[in-house]
Protein backbone atom coordinates (compact mmCIF):
# COMPACT_ATOMS: atom_id res chain seq x y z
CA UNK A 1 0.00 0.00 0.00
CA UNK A 2 1.07 3.37 -0.73
CA UNK A 3 0.44 6.96 0.20
CA UNK A 4 1.63 10.56 -0.61
CA UNK A 5 1.85 12.48 3.13
CA UNK A 6 2.59 15.90 4.32
CA UNK A 7 5.18 16.12 7.00
CA UNK A 8 7.23 18.88 9.12
CA UNK A 9 10.49 19.52 9.56
CA UNK A 10 12.10 21.13 12.63
CA UNK A 11 11.74 24.52 10.64
CA UNK A 12 8.14 23.82 10.35
CA UNK A 13 8.62 23.66 6.55
CA UNK A 14 5.79 21.15 5.09
CA UNK A 15 6.55 19.08 2.63
CA UNK A 16 5.12 15.52 0.62
CA UNK A 17 6.48 12.21 1.38
CA UNK A 18 5.80 9.38 -0.89
CA UNK A 19 5.54 6.38 1.72
CA UNK A 20 5.46 2.66 -0.08
CA UNK A 21 4.13 0.46 3.05
CA UNK A 22 5.21 -3.95 3.42
CA UNK A 23 1.88 -6.56 3.29
CA UNK A 24 3.18 -7.60 6.80
CA UNK A 25 4.46 -5.84 9.95
CA UNK A 26 7.45 -4.32 8.97
CA UNK A 27 11.23 -5.50 9.61
CA UNK A 28 12.59 -1.85 9.54
CA UNK A 29 12.19 1.45 8.78
CA UNK A 30 14.01 3.02 5.42
CA UNK A 31 14.37 6.54 3.79
CA UNK A 32 15.20 6.40 0.11
CA UNK A 33 16.50 9.90 -1.10
CA UNK A 34 16.23 10.89 -4.77
CA UNK A 35 18.01 12.08 -7.65
CA UNK A 36 18.06 15.26 -9.03
CA UNK A 37 15.19 15.05 -11.28
CA UNK A 38 12.71 14.48 -8.07
CA UNK A 39 10.34 12.26 -6.56
CA UNK A 40 9.90 10.68 -9.86
CA UNK A 41 8.12 6.97 -11.25
CA UNK A 42 11.99 5.63 -10.47
CA UNK A 43 12.57 6.83 -6.94
CA UNK A 44 8.40 5.38 -6.37
CA UNK A 45 9.26 2.22 -7.63
CA UNK A 46 11.93 1.77 -5.96
CA UNK A 47 9.87 2.63 -2.64
CA UNK A 48 7.55 0.09 -3.49
CA UNK A 49 10.65 -2.05 -4.31
CA UNK A 50 11.87 -1.90 -0.73
CA UNK A 51 8.42 -1.87 0.58
CA UNK A 52 7.78 -5.70 -0.99
CA UNK A 53 11.38 -6.52 0.90
CA UNK A 54 9.64 -5.71 4.13
CA UNK A 55 10.81 -1.95 4.64
CA UNK A 56 8.42 0.63 5.33
CA UNK A 57 9.88 2.93 3.22
CA UNK A 58 9.37 6.61 2.12
CA UNK A 59 10.55 9.02 -0.09
CA UNK A 60 10.74 13.23 1.24
CA UNK A 61 10.34 15.36 -2.02
CA UNK A 62 13.31 17.41 -1.03
CA UNK A 63 12.95 20.36 -3.55
CA UNK A 64 9.37 21.18 -2.19
CA UNK A 65 10.80 23.80 -0.39
CA UNK A 66 11.62 25.49 -3.95
CA UNK A 67 9.23 24.04 -6.07
CA UNK A 68 6.09 21.56 -5.22
CA UNK A 69 5.78 18.64 -7.45
CA UNK A 70 9.09 18.15 -9.35
CA UNK A 71 9.26 15.40 -11.62
CA UNK A 72 12.16 16.54 -13.99
CA UNK A 73 13.28 14.42 -17.42
CA UNK A 74 16.29 12.83 -17.99
CA UNK A 75 17.29 14.89 -21.01
CA UNK A 76 19.97 17.98 -20.98
CA UNK A 77 17.02 20.46 -19.63
CA UNK A 78 16.26 17.99 -16.84
CA UNK A 79 19.44 18.18 -15.72
CA UNK A 80 20.03 21.80 -16.05
CA UNK A 81 17.33 22.51 -13.55
CA UNK A 82 17.59 19.62 -11.16
CA UNK A 83 21.55 21.07 -10.40
CA UNK A 84 19.77 24.54 -9.83
CA UNK A 85 16.85 22.80 -7.62
CA UNK A 86 19.92 21.22 -5.26
CA UNK A 87 22.08 23.69 -4.80
CA UNK A 88 18.85 25.73 -3.46
CA UNK A 89 17.51 22.55 -1.67
CA UNK A 90 21.04 21.45 -0.37
CA UNK A 91 21.48 23.27 2.85
CA UNK A 92 18.30 22.29 4.40
CA UNK A 93 17.61 18.57 2.79
CA UNK A 94 18.82 17.15 5.85
CA UNK A 95 16.13 18.57 7.79
CA UNK A 96 13.49 16.95 5.83
CA UNK A 97 15.29 13.91 5.56
CA UNK A 98 15.30 14.27 9.77
CA UNK A 99 11.66 14.42 9.76
CA UNK A 100 11.47 11.39 7.40
CA UNK A 101 13.80 9.49 9.78
CA UNK A 102 11.91 10.10 12.79
CA UNK A 103 8.49 8.75 10.94
CA UNK A 104 9.33 5.66 9.92
CA UNK A 105 11.18 4.93 13.24
CA UNK A 106 7.48 3.51 14.04
CA UNK A 107 9.43 0.12 12.56
CA UNK A 108 11.84 -0.01 14.60
CA UNK A 109 15.88 0.51 13.38
CA UNK A 110 16.19 2.81 10.64
CA UNK A 111 18.16 2.94 7.33
CA UNK A 112 18.86 5.40 4.19
CA UNK A 113 19.30 4.81 0.15
CA UNK A 114 20.41 7.52 -1.91
CA UNK A 115 20.77 8.02 -5.50
CA UNK A 116 22.71 10.63 -7.41
CA UNK A 117 22.10 13.70 -5.18
CA UNK A 118 20.47 11.42 -2.31
CA UNK A 119 23.63 9.56 -2.17
CA UNK A 120 25.84 12.65 -1.25
CA UNK A 121 22.97 13.02 1.22
CA UNK A 122 23.29 9.80 2.61
CA UNK A 123 26.94 10.35 3.85
CA UNK A 124 26.09 13.91 5.28
CA UNK A 125 22.71 12.53 7.06
CA UNK A 126 25.23 9.54 8.05
CA UNK A 127 27.93 12.39 9.67
CA UNK A 128 24.92 14.09 11.48
CA UNK A 129 22.56 11.67 12.94
CA UNK A 130 22.60 9.93 15.98
CA UNK A 131 19.21 7.22 14.91
CA UNK A 132 20.87 5.27 11.49
CA UNK A 133 21.97 1.67 11.79
CA UNK A 134 22.47 1.67 8.36
CA UNK A 135 23.03 3.81 5.14
CA UNK A 136 23.55 2.86 1.33
CA UNK A 137 24.51 5.22 -1.41
CA UNK A 138 24.67 5.08 -5.05
CA UNK A 139 26.93 7.41 -7.13
CA UNK A 140 26.40 9.97 -4.71
CA UNK A 141 29.10 12.64 -6.46
CA UNK A 142 30.13 14.53 -3.31
CA UNK A 143 31.00 11.96 -0.85
CA UNK A 144 34.92 12.01 -2.30
CA UNK A 145 35.36 15.33 -1.91
CA UNK A 146 33.60 15.07 1.93
CA UNK A 147 36.06 12.32 3.06
CA UNK A 148 36.52 14.24 6.38
CA UNK A 149 32.68 13.62 7.35
CA UNK A 150 32.52 9.92 9.46
CA UNK A 151 29.63 8.56 9.40
CA UNK A 152 28.11 7.01 12.68
CA UNK A 153 26.64 3.98 11.60
CA UNK A 154 28.14 1.23 8.76
CA UNK A 155 28.28 2.83 4.99
CA UNK A 156 28.22 0.71 1.94
CA UNK A 157 28.35 3.06 -1.60
CA UNK A 158 28.26 1.95 -5.33
CA UNK A 159 30.45 3.53 -7.73
CA UNK A 160 30.29 3.42 -11.86
CA UNK A 161 33.85 3.24 -12.92
CA UNK A 162 32.57 4.70 -15.89
CA UNK A 163 30.68 7.76 -14.18
CA UNK A 164 31.79 10.87 -16.02
CA UNK A 165 31.15 12.40 -13.11
CA UNK A 166 32.70 10.97 -10.72
CA UNK A 167 36.26 9.91 -11.64
CA UNK A 168 37.26 6.60 -10.78
CA UNK A 169 40.69 7.87 -9.16
CA UNK A 170 38.84 10.13 -6.21
CA UNK A 171 36.90 6.97 -5.74
CA UNK A 172 39.94 5.24 -5.17
CA UNK A 173 41.55 7.70 -3.16
CA UNK A 174 38.57 8.16 -0.98
CA UNK A 175 38.87 4.29 -0.30
CA UNK A 176 42.08 4.49 0.75
CA UNK A 177 41.56 7.68 2.99
CA UNK A 178 38.27 5.55 4.13
CA UNK A 179 38.89 2.02 4.82
CA UNK A 180 35.99 1.77 7.32
CA UNK A 181 33.53 2.04 4.23
CA UNK A 182 32.50 -0.51 2.43
CA UNK A 183 32.87 0.03 -1.50
CA UNK A 184 31.81 -1.58 -4.73
CA UNK A 185 32.61 -0.25 -8.14
CA UNK A 186 30.87 -1.80 -11.36
CA UNK A 187 31.93 -1.19 -14.93
CA UNK A 188 28.96 1.12 -15.90
CA UNK A 189 28.00 5.04 -16.20
CA UNK A 190 26.36 7.52 -12.97
CA UNK A 191 22.56 6.70 -13.23
CA UNK A 192 23.03 2.81 -13.33
CA UNK A 193 20.82 1.49 -11.32
CA UNK A 194 18.04 3.63 -13.27
CA UNK A 195 15.78 1.92 -15.80
CA UNK A 196 14.25 4.71 -16.89
CA UNK A 197 18.04 6.55 -18.47
CA UNK A 198 19.89 4.95 -21.13
CA UNK A 199 22.72 4.15 -18.85
CA UNK A 200 21.08 1.36 -17.05
CA UNK A 201 23.31 -1.53 -16.59
CA UNK A 202 21.48 -4.14 -15.77
CA UNK A 203 23.61 -6.57 -14.34
CA UNK A 204 25.04 -4.15 -12.21
CA UNK A 205 22.12 -2.93 -10.94
CA UNK A 206 21.15 -6.32 -10.07
CA UNK A 207 24.23 -7.02 -7.79
CA UNK A 208 24.32 -3.78 -6.72
CA UNK A 209 20.84 -4.26 -5.53
CA UNK A 210 21.62 -7.80 -3.75
CA UNK A 211 24.59 -6.19 -1.67
CA UNK A 212 22.20 -3.53 -0.37
CA UNK A 213 19.41 -5.84 0.41
CA UNK A 214 22.20 -8.20 2.08
CA UNK A 215 23.74 -4.88 4.43
CA UNK A 216 20.30 -4.05 5.34
CA UNK A 217 19.36 -7.31 6.49
CA UNK A 218 22.48 -7.05 8.32
CA UNK A 219 22.03 -3.85 9.94
CA UNK A 220 18.63 -3.19 10.10
CA UNK A 221 16.80 -6.83 10.90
Amino acid sequence: MNSVLELTARDNHKFAAYLAQPKEKPRAGLVILQEIFGVNNHIREVTDLFAKKGYLAIAPSLFDRKERNVELSYDEQGVLKGRKLKDLCNKEALKDIEASISLVSSAGKVGVVGYCWGGSLAWRIADQSNELSGCVSYYGGDIPKLKHCNPKCNFLSHFGELDQSIPIEDVKDFKQFKPEVEIFTYPAHHGFNCNHRKQYNEVSARVALDRTIKFFENNLD
